[in-house]
């Protein structure tokens, strides 16, 4: 049962991981750019930070899960660097930039609030880990790793829970997104503090 969960989660982790290369066919009719207003669309600065939130956030979903295999990490120490080193640039350019468009999210203060504190658990648990490892405390480096991580995958469940609460509401996204702001991190964390206690 394990290894079916693993490999289901490493494979979402793939596919939403891609999924942004997307958005160099979508016009913005399509995708979540469809629920944006023309006004904000029109904003080049927010057009740019979302674009730098998405495409190194994918990237940090494909890099950061090989990270957790044990084997990997003792035969290819230095594959294990890299790529970490590619996940903690990644995860600090699109978190800076969830940051600032989290303030422009769709329905309200209650979006606008749990994307933005996504965000900042994100960057500082991401830092904690980092800081660890330069310290060379390995264990307290992946304990940090796993919540960083947690975060990172707010993208799968997002896309998980999103259309579930779509239909819930009976197609009101303005209804859906808001919950989905929290729900889409707040149970990762608490699987991620379960996985730590272990």
């Amino acid at each position: 049962m394990k290894g079916i969960f693993w490999t289901l989660a490493i494979i979402l982790a793939i596919l939403i991981g891609l999924y942004p290369s997307a958005y160099f066919f979508m016009r913005d009719s399509d995708g979540l750019l469809s629920t944006k207003t023309p006004e904000l669309l029109a904003n080049k600065l927010w057009r740019f930070a979302f674009y730098a939130h998405i495409f190194p956030g994918g990237l940090a979903l494909l890099t950061g899960w090989p990270q957790f295999i044990s084997s990997w990490r003792t035969l290819k120490p230095h594959w294990h660097r890299t790529l970490g080193k590619i996940y903690v640039i990644s995860v600090l350019v699109s978190g800076l930039a969830g940051l600032y468009i989290g303030f422009y999210a769709t329905g309200g203060l209650v979006s606008q609030t749990g994307f933005i504190a996504l965000a900042l658990i994100w960057l500082f648990s991401t830092l904690g880990a980092f800081r660890k490892i330069r310290k060379r405390n390995f264990a307290a480096h992946e304990r940090w790793m796993i919540f960083s991580y947690a975060a990172t995958f707010a993208a799968v469940t997002l896309r998980l829970w999103l259309p579930m609460l779509i239909a819930f509401f009976e197609g009101d996204f303005d209804a859906a997104y808001p919950i989905v702001a929290w729900l889409c991190w707040v149970p990762n964390m608490v699987v991620a503090g379960w996985l730590v206690r272990r």
